[in-house]
């Protein structure tokens, strides 16, 4: 008998765990960053065409509309103001961002160092859903955003993981 309730008494003990690791587990937040939008941001216009080259690679999400004829650009850089801007990167006559596929850029701009922002601007009433965008430079490391979630038709919409004086400024357009 008195076997048979230490046995219990140690079910109960594991329950117990089991229900608090079950509830914490529950509560906790992603660290996962998700897509925001900008009211407002600065565009480097002038940029040293050709200094440097970086393919981008964008991948539009299978539950995206079929296809898109919405004007898109995007603009990705470093904390220290290297910026890289591509204004319509789309074409709707060469099927880009088409559901369930991937389309690959490159563009030239200003030599950055680690691309720690990128953000997508798009005009138009098709819509269009970004799974993620991964960008490869020479002299950078491969980063990729991962958006999962539709881009918002006229404002800029992104990540911004800068540490530095550009993660903290404002920006204007």
């Amino acid at each position: 008998m008195m076997k048979a309730v230490s046995v219990l008494v140690h079910l109960g003990f594991l329950f117990l765990f089991l229900f608090l690791f079950t509830f914490a587990q529950g509560s906790s937040r992603s660290i996962i960053p998700q897509p925001q939008p900008l009211t407002s941001f600065n565009i480097n216009k002038t940029q040293n065409a050709g200094s440097c080259s970086y393919t981008v690679s964008i991948q539009t999400s299978c539950s995206s509309p079929r296809y898109t004829r919405d004007q898109i650009s995007i603009a990705f850089g470093d904390a220290y103001g290297n910026q890289v801007y591509a204004p319509r990167i789309d074409d709707p006559y060469s099927r880009t961002f088409e559901s369930c596929s991937t389309d690959t850029f490159k563009i030239s701009g200003p030599c950055t160092y680690q691309i720690c922002y990128v953000y997508l601007y798009r005009s138009g009433y098709d819509g269009w859903k970004t799974e993620a965008v991964t960008i490869y430079g020479h002299y950078t490391k491969a980063v990729t955003f991962y958006y999962n979630s539709f881009i918002p038709n006229g404002v800029w919409y992104g990540f911004n993981q800068c540490n530095g004086a550009a993660a903290s400024s404002t920006w204007s357009m």
